[in-house]
């Protein structure tokens, strides 16, 4: 095996910290990866990886030298784009993933407008609500909403989404509006999964003031619980994105606007940087522009 080769059974170790998981991606067998990244450890004269029958750790030599060769393979992996003319062009298979009501709401136009500008390219959307590894899961291109953990990955910030409370009109007529948080206390409650990890509601921009509730109802899908407060049946907490639409038609209208927490933000997240090629470039330009321009992602209290 070449250093070049090497070198990706190398990062794809480091990546997936496991041995066996790297070969199956590579499709190598077991032994030929472990006589890779003896091959490199031999020809560096140090070791890259502490190994245990648990884990598979990068030494600090390990980290620095995974750093460079994902430069050098990220610059062999251009040349080829530059030769083939996929940098300039866009081909080839673009997987892009957000969470499943945002993405069928917002970014699904998105890829049809895509589609039509770039007849060389198909998409494959995973629209899930769940964080996935766009590194390990193959991913190009990820929409995430909420704060971002430190990380090597290139993000660009594209909007903000509200944790809002709403309730329909008929709702409020015969129950009247919360003014203050402590009123809740005193509501028909509809509780939606992002509110399950906590019973605790937190107001106000730092989030010092916290509120208990008490769900009548509990749903375990957003749609579920927007339609039992479109309904008029109780009050509910959810991300502004999800019920701009109905908002803007008057079927829900949202209350402590005053009180709401820090908006979350939206940031398009893909692996490659500058370096990516043309599908996802011209990708991540288009969903920036689009996401921006969308008042219904970048809500005005």
């Amino acid at each position: 095996m070449d250093r070049f080769q090497a070198m990706q059974v190398f990062v794809k170790v480091a990546e997936t910290g496991n041995f066996a998981k790297a070969g199956r991606d590579l499709n190598l067998n077991p032994p030929a990866v472990t006589r890779a990244v003896a091959g490199l450890e031999t020809a560096i004269g140090t070791r890259l990886f502490i190994r245990t029958t648990r884990s598979v750790m990068l030494t600090e030599v390990g980290q620095r030298y995974l750093e460079d060769c994902r430069r050098i393979l990220s610059d062999i992996q251009e040349a080829n784009a530059n030769a083939a003319g996929s940098f300039s062009r866009p081909s080839g298979t673009l997987t892009v993933t957000a969470s499943v009501l945002f993405g069928q709401i917002y970014v699904l136009p998105i890829l049809l407008e895509y589609l039509e500008l770039h007849p060389a390219v198909t998409v494959r959307s995973l629209f899930l609500d769940r964080v996935t590894n766009i590194v390990e899961e193959g991913i190009d291109v990820a929409v995430r909403i909420g704060h971002l953990p430190l990380s090597s990955l290139s993000a660009v910030k594209v909007g903000a989404v509200r944790r809002i409370i709403c309730g329909s009109p008929d709702y409020f007529h015969r129950y009247g509006k919360p003014t203050v948080p402590a009123d809740l206390a005193a509501h028909r409650i509809v509780a939606a999964p992002s509110a399950w990890s906590s019973l605790d509601w937190r107001f106000g921009r730092e989030g010092t003031t916290s509120v208990r509730i008490t769900p009548r109802l509990i749903c375990n899908n957003n749609e579920a619980a927007i339609e039992a407060a479109v309904r008029g049946w109780g009050l509910t907490r959810i991300l502004s994105y999800q019920v701009a639409p109905l908002i803007a038609a008057g079927k829900l209208i949202t209350v402590l606007i005053d009180q709401e927490e820090e908006p979350l933000p939206i940031h398009i997240v893909q692996p490659e940087g500058r370096r990516a090629a043309a599908k996802i470039r011209s990708f991540v330009e288009l969903a920036t522009k689009r996401l921006r321009e969308n008042r219904m992602v970048n809500p005005v209290p």
